[in-house]
């Protein structure tokens, strides 16, 4: 076998590992959405681990409406009504509505999901 053939098996092979951890850690962070639907019994919880239909599961638990999807896609517009989805989302948990605003906090934005669907 010669050095460019090793070379792509090894390429291949990172890159296979490399996609198996980011699914993992998707997965795990789409967990806690999950978890926060079945708490308001959702018959969509399962929309946590899908793109794009995660959003309309966001929606329904902050009791918000579909339509707001639309302003998701809006730049700079779409960033306010992300947080204020969160905000609803916190409230939606019997927790404080500002809890969600920390969502735009680095760090904080992976621990406060866990903390709304288990805490």
């Amino acid at each position: 076998m010669n050095d460019a053939a090793a070379q792509s098996i090894g390429l291949g092979i990172g890159l296979g590992v490399y996609l198996i951890v980011l699914v993992a850690i998707y997965l795990l962070l789409a967990y806690p959405l999950y978890a926060m639907g079945r708490k308001v019994d959702s018959n969509n919880a399962w929309f946590a681990f899908v793109p794009i239909l995660n959003v309309f599961l966001m929606l329904e638990i902050a009791g918000k409406e579909a339509w707001w999807f639309i302003l998701f896609l809006i730049p700079c517009v779409g960033f306010i009504f992300y947080i204020i989805t969160w905000m609803g989302i916190a409230e939606a948990m019997d927790k404080p509505g500002w809890l969600g605003a920390l969502m735009i906090v680095p760090i904080l934005n992976v621990i406060m999901p866990f903390y709304f669907a288990f805490g």
